[in-house]
C-alpha cells in the first residue's frame, strides 16, 4: 500500500483536437486521447484500473457513457466513475484518483474531458448560450434576459468593478497579458499581439465584456494519467506530483453576511490545498487559472491570496502575470487566447510546464505550479498545487 507521505503523481497528458470545426463526437475525442496519454507514459492500457470521466455540463451523458472503457480497451478497471462538478470537475477526477491511489485501491488512474459544442450550423454564443440558474427562482433568469454564462458573470464582473472603482481597461489588461503568453504557444487559437486599443475595439457582448474578454470554445479532448510516485518515475515522462488539492463551495444564491458577487469558494479552496503542501501563495512561482472571463483572473488572484482585495489590476497592469512577470498566470494562453476546454485548460498547461515542456514560453521557476477550477458561476472550486519534485523543502 502506498504511504499516505508520499504523493501520486501525473505521468501521461494527452490532447485531441483543438479545433473550431467539428471533427468528431466528443466520446471518439476521448478513446482518441485516452490511448494518447497512454503512449505518452509509455504504459499498455491493461495496466490502467481506474477511469474518471468529464462530460461538459451543456452536453448529454450519451457524448461521453460509462462504456467508454469498452471503446478504449480497459478491461481491468477497480475504479469507474463520472465526476461532474461542472467547470471544477478536471481538478476533482485529480482528487478522486489522487486519494484512491494513495489509499491503495488502484494504481494507474486515467482521466478525461472531451466536448464538442461546435457543430455545424451551430455558433459557439448558440452552444454556450444556456441561462444559468441565479435567482433560486427555477426558470426566472431567461425571461430576464439572463442568456448563457456572459450574462450571469457580467453581473459579478459590473459589481466588482464598481466595489473597487475599476473600469473595463483593467479587463483589456488581462487578455492582453494572456495573449502575450499565446503568442509563445505553438498550440494557442490566437496568437496575434494584442493591445489596450484592439481590445476595447472588439465588439460588447454584455457590459462590461467585450468578445476579446471572454473563452474562446474549441472541440477536443484531454486525458492524462495518474499513478503511484514510485511507477510515475520510473516512466517515459518526467512526473509532476501532486502535493496539495482542494475544494471551496460556497454557492451564490440567498445568502446574507457575503458579497455574493464576489466572494466565493476559491479562497477555501486554495487554503486547503496549500495547508496539505505545506506551502502559502509566497512559495508558488506561476498560476493556471480556469478564466471563462477576464474579470475571473482578477478575482483569482484575490482568491487564492495572491493580492489584496480590489488590488489585482494593479498586479497585472504592472506587468506581474506576462512573460518575465514574478508572478506568471495562464502561461499558455489561458481561456481567452488558448482554448478553451473547461477545466482541464489550465490542469494541462500546468503539467506542461511542470515537467519543463512549455517551449518558448516556459517559466524558469516551475517548482511549485497552482491549477484552479471553478464551475457555475464560480459556486463550485477546485485546485491542486503540483510539482517536478516528489518532495518539498524550505518552503513556507
Amino acid at each position: 500500500m502506498p504511504s499516505l507521505d508520499t504523493p501520486a503523481a501525473i505521468a501521461g497528458l494527452a490532447t485531441v483536437g483543438l479545433q473550431r470545426r467539428y471533427q468528431a463526437p466528443a466520446w471518439q475525442l476521448a478513446v482518441h486521447a485516452l490511448h494518447a496519454a497512454l503512449a505518452d507514459a509509455g504504459l499498455a492500457a491493461q495496466e490502467v484500473d481506474g477511469l474518471l470521466i468529464n462530460k461538459s455540463p451543456l452536453a448529454d451523458l450519451a457524448s461521453l457513457p460509462m462504456d467508454l472503457q469498452d471503446y478504449a480497451g480497459l478491461k481491468n478497471l477497480s475504479l469507474l466513475s463520472l465526476v461532474e462538478a461542472e467547470g471544477s470537475s478536471a481538478l476533482q477526477m485529480l482528487h478522486v484518483a489522487v486519494r484512491a491511489i494513495r489509499l491503495g485501491e488502484v494504481r494507474c488512474v486515467l482521466c478525461v474531458f472531451a466536448d464538442a459544442p461546435l457543430q455545424p450550423g451551430v455558433s459557439a454564443g448558440q452552444a454556450f448560450g444556456v441561462p444559468l440558474p441565479l435567482t433560486g427562482a427555477l426558470g426566472a433568469e431567461a425571461p430576464a434576459g439572463l442568456m448563457g454564462p456572459v450574462a450571469a458573470y457580467g453581473l459579478a464582473a459590473q459589481r466588482y468593478l464598481a466595489r473597487f472603482g475599476h473600469d473595463t481597461r483593467v479587463l483589456a489588461e488581462v487578455a492582453v497579458s494572456n495573449r502575450a503568453w499565446a503568442g509563445l504557444n505553438p498550440d494557442a487559437c490566437l496568437r496575434e499581439p494584442l493591445t489596450v486599443g484592439q481590445h476595447h475595439d472588439s465588439p460588447w457582448i454584455v457590459e462590461p465584456f467585450r468578445l476579446l474578454d471572454c473563452a474562446y470554445p474549441v472541440n477536443g479532448a484531454v486525458a492524462f494519467l495518474v499513478t503511484t510516485a514510485g511507477l510515475a518515475a520510473e516512466l517515459k515522462q518526467p512526473a509532476v506530483y501532486v502535493h496539495g488539492q482542494g475544494q471551496g463551495h460556497r454557492g451564490i444564491t440567498n445568502r446574507r453576511g457575503y458579497e455574493n458577487e464576489i466572494d466565493t469558494g476559491g479562497r477555501l479552496a486554495g487554503e486547503g490545498a496549500y495547508a496539505m503542501a505545506g506551502v502559502g501563495p509566497q512559495d508558488i512561482d506561476l498560476v493556471e487559472f480556469y478564466d471563462a472571463f477576464s474579470f475571473c483572473d482578477l478575482l483569482m488572484l484575490e482568491e487564492y491570496g495572491f493580492s489584496e482585495r480590489g488590488q489585482a489590476p494593479r498586479q497585472v497592469a504592472a506587468g506581474d502575470t506576462a512573460p518575465g512577470g514574478r508572478l506568471p498566470m495562464n502561461t499558455g494562453g489561458g481561456h481567452l487566447s488558448g482554448w478553451y476546454l473547461q477545466g482541464v485548460t489550465p490542469l494541462h498547461e500546468a503539467v506542461v510546464q511542470a515537467r519543463g515542456q512549455a517551449g518558448e514560453r516556459q517559466c524558469g521557476r516551475h517548482d511549485l505550479v497552482l491549477a484552479t477550477g471553478y464551475g457555475g458561476r464560480m459556486q463550485f472550486h477546485a485546485c491542486a498545487v503540483l510539482s517536478p519534485h516528489s518532495r518539498l523543502r524550505g518552503r513556507a
